[in-house]
């Protein structure tokens, strides 16, 4: 399958285990971000301006890349890239900007648990953005695929995770806070369809921009994550350090799927969010005391089996 289709690039030996890890680690970055962010609360709020984690993610990653630049781990373009290639980047940033600080508000709507459940709806609006802005058709097989991954975000939902009503461990940030309920308010899920159409769109166009223009991805990502330091500033308030642990990952995890549109797919993409649910139920039991039951291996079986369908041979 070619990587247009939606599959992955066709490497092999270190190429390939190099693929793997940051697929892996995607995985892991993204399924650990709501925990850590549950851990941020305060008298059961996120402490700090939403504007603040945002701007701080931005200008890691734009560091990073010029880093990356200036030691020579990415060569610079042998004649300096003219800065008409860098504006369209700024629709990028404002798509991704907006969906960065919807993710911090939705916690207020929702619990961690749930808000990573019902973001798999994210699921249908990439790929139909895939299909309308990319024109790719996807195959029956493919449409079971991501079909059995969105049951499987449903199946998670209906009860991948349980309260079992016991008390957080004390500590000096959660001491006055009592356990985390699973819950999900209205306001919540028109926040979360938003939430979703923009992630589609934003990836799709994204993708289409990094595979378009022959750029180093560094350079690419610093178009990018400038236009995102100027759409986001903000005062960094309350903060703590679950919360530089926050602006880390989302870091560490933009540049990783910034590298997975530009040599895979948004489909691709789809897959690492998905899997990153089984991260996100380890986490959440492990530090937020929530308990797995059935539906969540019923859930991971399902992604399982969508992996093989979309990825397995024919």
């Amino acid at each position: 399958m070619s990587v247009e289709d939606g599959g992955l690039p066709g490497l092999g030996g270190p190429g390939q285990a190099r693929w793997t890890l940051m697929l892996l680690l995607s995985t892991a970055t993204y399924g650990a971000h709501a925990p850590l962010l549950a851990l941020c609360h305060v008298d059961g709020r996120v402490p700090f301006r939403p504007s603040s984690a945002v701007l701080l993610t931005e200008l890691t990653k734009l560091l990073l890349c010029a880093l990356s630049l200036l030691v020579g781990w990415q060569a610079w373009p042998p004649r300096t890239p003219p800065w008409r290639q860098a504006a369209p980047f700024a629709l990028s940033a404002l798509l991704y900007g907006a969906n960065n600080n919807l993710v911090i508000h939705l916690q207020h709507y929702m619990d961690p648990s749930t808000y990573q459940v019902l973001s798999n709806l994210k699921i249908g609006s990439t790929a139909l953005f895939y299909c309308l802005c990319l024109r790719r058709r996807l195959s029956a097989r493919q449409g079971l695929a991501l079909l059995l991954l969105m049951a499987a975000g449903a199946c998670y939902a209906a009860g991948g995770l349980r309260d079992p009503g016991s008390p957080l461990p004390e500590s000096p940030s959660t001491a006055a806070s009592g356990p985390v309920p699973l819950h999900v308010t209205a306001p919540g899920l028109l926040l979360l369809l938003l939430y979703c159409l923009i992630s589609g769109l934003s990836s799709v166009y994204t993708e289409l921009l990094l595979k378009r223009q022959r750029l180093p991805l560094a350079l690419q990502n610093l178009f990018l994550y400038t236009f995102g330091v100027l759409l986001n500033l903000g005062l960094l308030e309350g903060f703590s350090g679950w919360a530089a642990l926050v602006v880390l990952s989302q870091a560490l995890n933009g540049l990783l799927m910034s590298a997975v549109m530009k040599h895979g797919s948004s489909i691709t993409r789809l897959f690492v969010v998905s899997c990153s649910l089984v991260v996100n139920a380890v986490l959440s039991a492990a530090l937020l005391r929530l308990q797995l039951t059935a539906a969540f291996f019923l859930a991971a079986l399902l992604i399982g089996l969508a992996v093989h369908l979309y990825y397995g041979s024919r």
